[in-house]
């Protein structure tokens, strides 16, 4: 990697080491945003690209142009491609989290209100279903880990199993069970896994395709109280992406499945200033003339309908 570079990955506040085609790496650091740290010959790049696919156990070449997974030892996720995908080598490490940051320090860095640590409490409590919302980079991992933290504290005698690509989320649990997808198994055939491991909850890292149905029929079968993430601009945006995905699997939008599966919805977005943060908590209270009605977490009412608030 080299010095410079090493010595990023070493540091605590940067979480995303990046190399562009120009050749200038840029680093992203919690709650500062990105800066450029140094540039890297091509030689380098594919040197660095080879070592890590080869300890992977697999290649890097022009036949295979792209190499992912996590890197050896410290477990950070890595995704790098060559020519001919780009002209000159590109690779993204993400660092996996050194810390777990607890719903209470994010109330104490402003990140989170009072309000959002005991409406999250609650619906740890009651079991409910909570799907967390936002873009790239704005937490949602590290989001997931402090709610993770918190049923540790609050329901610590649950069986959790957690189902990722790659390993990111943490958990303290005594009784969990941590799977990931690889080549020959998918997010699918794990949801399918765990519905015969007697869990209390699931936790799926994130939803991409077609398993966010196999999902919603777990958290509707007798498995409450499960958490994951999706890509999505807004908190009422998050059920049309599931909608989306569903739709790979299902001619039909299943709104009163997904509206019955999620119980809460949490957007997250990047403040300039103070980094990833709370939007959005909304509660999902059924659906109406075959649209979403929501509830404002946050208010001290008002309940509304997703096609008058988000013009989707």
């Amino acid at each position: 990697m080299g010095s410079e570079i090493s010595e990023a990955m070493k540091d605590k506040s940067v979480i995303e080491v990046m190399l562009n085609p120009d050749g200038r790496v840029w680093i992203d650091r919690l709650g500062q945003g990105m800066e450029v740290l140094c540039e890297m010959p091509e030689t380098s790049a594919i040197q660095m690209l080879g070592t890590i696919a080869h300890m992977l156990g697999t290649v890097i070449n022009y036949d295979h142009p792209k190499v992912e997974g996590e890197l050896p030892g410290d477990g950070s996720r890595v995704e790098g491609v060559i020519h001919p995908i780009v002209a000159k080598p590109s690779f993204n490490i993400r660092k996996k989290a050194s810390a777990v940051y607890s719903l209470a320090e994010y109330v104490n860095a402003g990140r989170a209100t009072q309000l959002d640590h005991e409406i999250m409490r609650d619906s740890i409590n009651r079991r409910r279903n909570v799907l967390v919302v936002g873009g790239t980079g704005t937490g949602k991992t590290t989001f997931c880990n402090a709610v993770l933290h918190e049923m540790s504290l609050l329901c610590p005698d649950h069986r959790i199993l957690i189902l990722e690509d790659t390993i990111e989320l943490q958990c303290m649990m005594d009784n969990r069970v941590q799977m990931r997808t690889n080549n020959h198994v998918t997010m699918q055939d794990l949801l399918k896994i765990a519905m015969r491991q007697r869990p209390d909850r699931i936790i799926v890292g994130e939803v991409r395709g077609k398993e966010a149905l196999d999902m919603l029929k777990a958290w509707n079968t007798g498995h409450p109280g499960g958490l994951c993430t999706v890509h999505a601009n807004d908190a009422r945006a998050g059920l049309i992406r599931i909608e989306q995905l569903v739709s790979e699997v299902s001619q039909s939008p299943m709104r009163s499945l997904i509206a019955e599966a999620v119980d809460i919805v949490v957007f997250l977005k990047r403040d300039p200033v103070i980094g990833p943060k709370i939007s959005e908590i909304i509660s999902v209270e059924g659906v109406e003339n075959g649209e979403y009605i929501f509830r404002d977490m946050r208010a001290a009412g008002g309940v509304f309908c997703l096609k008058d608030v988000s013009g989707l």
